[in-house]
């Protein structure tokens, strides 16, 4: 009788904490293993990867940007729609480690997912999580010049050209266009990947509308780090919070602009592209606007857990947000818009608002609404949320959700 522990193999392009997938990639790591599983890293080299037998198996770097010459960039753009290397890496790690199971996370442009295909023949049960639109959209968001777009759904790729979608570079989105005509000619994902995991359910209708098959999608939602409900409750301060990437589509100059119509107080936690032109926004308005930038951890969660609400004010198809669990899980309520999968994870009116995406006085309109409320009520919505996350979205209910998937795809 065979009772080694079960092995899993976690797959994702960076190895250490980087931005929300690499969140979701390493707790669910850590998950499974403190659950009693073996578990190996698949990734590629960095400097800031964390420490791990596995890492001689690693794929060598590709930062963009950083190429010192024209063979190496065109070998790297090689390397984006197929890497060789990666195939060769991964399945010498499979040799050794024999995993039960091979989950991937983030694998476009640095893994590839030609890792799939000799994860088919190693006959290793694989899933990948989508943590965006990229097996829909060559270009990840379905976003064109600031705006929604789906003219890719008929499977005319050359609408990545013609908008370019990619930074409004020819050459960039070019390479995303062939890309994804290798991808789908080759079948790289659809004949290999044996479940797609969707944290959401609009991800999981978007895809059936894009043409995947029903019953490779799985709904499974995201998980709320236990430091989050456990933490010590905060009194509430005087403040509204976003906290996130400052970047275009995230929609916070629109919350400036409400910020400044409703007259409530604002703090910006975060840090990207748009940071200068935001306190360019807030100087012009007016509005009463404070940037702190980056926060995580123990801080994070203490400014979560003081303010009146969590704003998410987003303007594209936004999958399933952890900062609105971890809002919920300070006892905190939430105002977001009424796009992607932000929607299904608010009770209006008992765990937080929706408005309106891109309309600032509907999201004013609901900042008004909230501070009316009061500071008892607002409680109440913040009790109800954690309660909620409670119950549908920790950690244990994410980890028996994905225990019962990986089995049934092993006894298939």
């Amino acid at each position: 009788m065979n009772d080694r522990p079960q092995r899993l193999l976690a797959i994702n392009n960076y190895f250490y904490r980087r931005g929300g997938a690499e969140a979701v990639f390493l707790d669910h790591m850590a998950l499974f293993s403190d659950a009693g599983w073996d578990v190996a890293p698949f990734a590629m080299e960095a400097e800031n990867n964390l420490s791990t037998p596995w890492s001689r198996y690693f794929v060598s770097e590709i930062e963009f940007g950083k190429q010192p010459g024209l063979m190496t960039k065109l070998g790297h753009a090689g390397k984006i729609i197929y890497s060789r290397e990666a195939q060769r890496n991964v399945w010498a790690l499979v040799e050794t480690f024999k995993p039960d199971v091979a989950h991937a996370h983030n694998i476009y442009h640095h893994l590839s997912p030609a890792i799939f295909s000799t994860l088919r023949a190693a006959g290793v049960p694989t899933v990948m999580t989508a943590h965006d639109l990229k097996i829909a959209c060559p270009s990840y968001k379905m976003l064109a010049h600031g705006k929604i777009c789906e003219k890719c759904r008929n499977g005319n790729l050359t609408q990545v050209i013609v908008n370019r979608c990619a930074k409004d570079s020819l050459a960039l989105s070019g390479l995303l266009m062939v890309e994804s005509a290798v991808h789908r000619a080759l079948g790289l994902y659809r004949n290999n990947l044996d479940r797609i995991v969707v944290p959401s359910r609009f991800y999981k209708n978007k895809f059936i509308e894009w043409g995947w098959p029903k019953d490779m999608l799985v709904h499974i939602p995201n998980f709320v780090d236990p430091a989050f409900l456990t933490a010590e409750r905060q009194e509430e301060g005087d403040y509204y919070l976003f906290a996130g990437r400052l970047a275009p589509e995230k929609g916070i100059a629109t919350l400036i602009d409400a910020a400044g119509r409703s007259g409530i107080k604002l703090i910006v936690a975060g840090s990207g592209p748009e940071e200068e032109s935001l306190r360019a926004a807030v100087e012009q308005s007016g509005a009463n606007v404070e940037f702190v930038g980056h926060v995580a951890g123990a801080p994070l969660r203490k400014l979560i857990g003081a303010a009146r609400a969590l704003v998410l004010p987003s303007e594209w198809y936004e999958n399933a947000p952890v900062s609105l669990l971890e809002a919920y899980g300070m006892g905190r309520p939430v105002i977001g818009t009424d796009i992607g999968g932000i929607p299904e994870l608010i009770l209006p009116g008992e765990t937080g608002l929706i408005a309106q995406p891109a309309n600032p006085e509907s999201l004013a309109a609901q900042l008004r609404a909230m501070e009316a409320r009061g500071a008892l009520a607002r409680a109440k919505m913040g009790a109800a949320g954690h309660d909620w996350v409670r119950h549908n979205f920790s950690a244990n209910a994410y980890r028996d959700r994905m225990t019962d998937l990986y089995s049934s795809l092993r006894a298939n």
